[in-house]
């Protein structure tokens, strides 16, 4: 390989990021559900024929991206590249072969040069409805929470697999969105082919593999290299989080030698009687993000880099759920990952990692109508929304305000709820002295005021967490402000489960703040000073440098 080769290569490395973002764009201008549009709740990536993942979408969130890249070598195992024709693209919506639950779709594509497989894209996003109970924690088995697709064609040689599709319109309550949702997948992952085609003509090349080489086997070495700086040994860490209607233990053990990171969730709870159970993939996807975060967190996301960040969890444990457990809301516990591994990285990296966050997304399913209010002859509607809590305070500064950690799914805009719902929003603001105190402050929640635009009664789905056991500091840092849901001039609602909210009420959801960081008499005075006059905290505490 000559220095020109290997200029051109890191030339067309650069290209296939551009690729795939475009990609991922199509994808979000295209879309039906608001859950892609607004919050940007996708992957995007491009595979080689073996199944690996060469570049990902910066748009998109760590559960998708990471959890896909096992799922494109799940499709070849079914489907081998040699076996795809022109045309082919590929469905499912397995919560164990895709991204961990039946509302996420992932799509794959293959890509042919002269009538030869050189590589595949794949695309996932959260379809807003998929029938049974609806998005939402309440279910008993997979079998409740909808409609299951396993493997199959969505296009066979161009032509649109229209028993799939019927079926799919049969099973859902919005089958317009639902159907445009997976006709997006699939025009999103042929911008990608024609993008990779058009480049692979520019450099005059025939078959992507030297370059998907190179681009493993770089990263890998990069991310040996960043993993041999560290201390060799073993760390634990756990965390106890609300769950559904009992706690859950996340215990980590976490190993770091020559060949790699090695985590262990070995006495973890058992798998749960409700739906926020996880199945193995979405571990491995929130877990390895946990680490990307704080080691190697410059090097890209790939296969290459991925490799050296082995997951693993007891089968029957709630983050290796066997079929068929309930697995709707399993964010509710995958997005703690992230923070349970921190905590074992906190004393190998020296202090260098952020105290825990809000973490989980706090996604209010709100329902309305005939069918789901008894005796309402008003049009029925589902609105599936997302809205975050504080970060934990980090290394050196303040944790980040109402911030999607880790998943990085942006909240659903005011004006989005009310025109795609009857309902108003009366109050959205920061949550006051909602962060941890310390040294470095946590992030704040927010203050969120729902009501039925016609004063009618309305349904909430929740999967909120955090609720019993808050965000805890690091190094001396005060725990954050845990979340909080219930009736206005009335009384609380449980954090998980579907429940009514009475004609003329309103549902006020107050999000969890992030940990803090060091003493909080080490916090410096102008930064107290700041807070109090950004609203972020009313009453400072009396440490003996501060009087109130």
């Amino acid at each position: 390989m000559t220095p020109m080769n290997r200029i051109q290569m890191q030339i067309v490395w650069d290209r296939l990021l551009a690729v795939v973002e475009e990609q991922a764009q199509t994808l979000v201008r295209t879309a039906f559900s608001t859950t892609v549009r607004e919050a940007g709740d996708i992957s995007a990536g491009v595979f080689d024929t073996r199944g690996r993942m060469l570049t990902q979408a910066v748009t998109g969130t760590p559960g998708h991206v990471n959890a896909m890249a096992a799922s494109v070598g799940f499709f070849l195992q079914k489907f081998p590249v040699e076996t795809l024709k022109e045309g082919d693209v590929l469905v499912t919506n397995d919560p164990w072969y895709g991204t961990g639950h039946l509302n996420d779709f992932t799509v794959v594509t293959p890509v042919f040069r002269s009538h030869h497989p050189v590589a595949l894209f794949a695309a996932t996003s959260h379809v807003a409805d998929v029938g049974g109970l609806g998005f939402g924690p309440d279910g008993r088995q997979v079998f409740e929470e909808g409609i299951n697709v396993p493997m199959g064609y969505l296009f066979r040689r161009g032509q649109a697999n229209d028993v799939l599709l019927e079926i799919l319109r049969a099973n859902v309550r919005d089958p317009r969105s639902a159907i445009g949702d997976l006709y997006s997948l699939a025009a999103c992952n042929q911008a990608g082919v024609d993008s990779l085609l058009a480049t692979m003509d520019e450099f005059g090349m025939d078959v992507l593999d030297p370059v998907g080489d190179m681009i493993i086997s770089h990263s890998r070495q990069a991310m040996l290299e960043e993993i041999r700086k560290l201390p060799a040994g073993q760390w634990h860490n756990s965390m106890r989080i609300d769950g559904y209607d009992e706690p859950v233990d996340l215990v980590c053990t976490l190993t770091i030698d020559d060949t790699g990171i090695d985590v262990d969730f070995a006495g973890t709870s058992p798998t749960a009687s409700h739906g926020i159970n996880v199945p193995l993939t979405y571990t491995q996807a929130y877990a390895s993000f946990g680490v990307r975060c704080v080691v190697g967190n410059d090097i890209p996301n790939n296969a290459g880099s991925l490799d050296v960040v082995r997951v693993k969890a007891p089968e029957g444990c709630i983050l290796n759920a066997p079929r068929p457990a309930a697995v709707s809301a399993r964010h509710a516990v995958g997005q703690m990952l992230p923070d349970v591994v921190l905590g074992c990285l906190e004393e190998p990296l020296d202090g260098q990692v952020p105290a825990e966050g809000a973490s989980c997304l706090f996604g209010p399913v709100f329902l309305g109508g005939k069918g789901f209010i008894p005796g309402s002859d008003s049009a029925p509607f589902v609105m599936n929304a997302f809205y975050a809590g504080g970060t934990g305070a980090r290394p050196g500064k303040d944790g980040l305000s109402c911030t999607a950690f880790p998943s990085g799914v942006r909240s659903t805009p005011v004006e989005i709820t009310e025109n795609t719902a009857p309902l108003i929003m009366w109050r959205k603001e920061f949550r006051p002295d909602s962060g941890g105190d310390g040294e470095f402050r946590g992030g704040v929640g927010q203050i969120m005021e729902f009501a039925h635009a016609d004063g009618e009664a309305f349904a909430c789905s929740k999967m909120f967490d955090r609720i019993r056991h808050a965000p805890r500091g690091r190094r001396g840092g005060e725990s954050g402000a845990p979340a909080r849901v219930y009736v206005k001039d009335g009384g609380d609602l449980k954090g998980m489960g579907r429940e009514i909210i009475p004609a003329g009420a309103s549902m006020v959801l107050e999000t969890a703040g992030g940990g803090g960081r060091g003493r909080r008499q080490d916090r410096a005075p102008l930064a107290r000073e700041q807070d109090q006059l950004a609203g972020l905290v009313k009453h400072t505490p009396n440490d003996g440098q501060q009087t109130e």
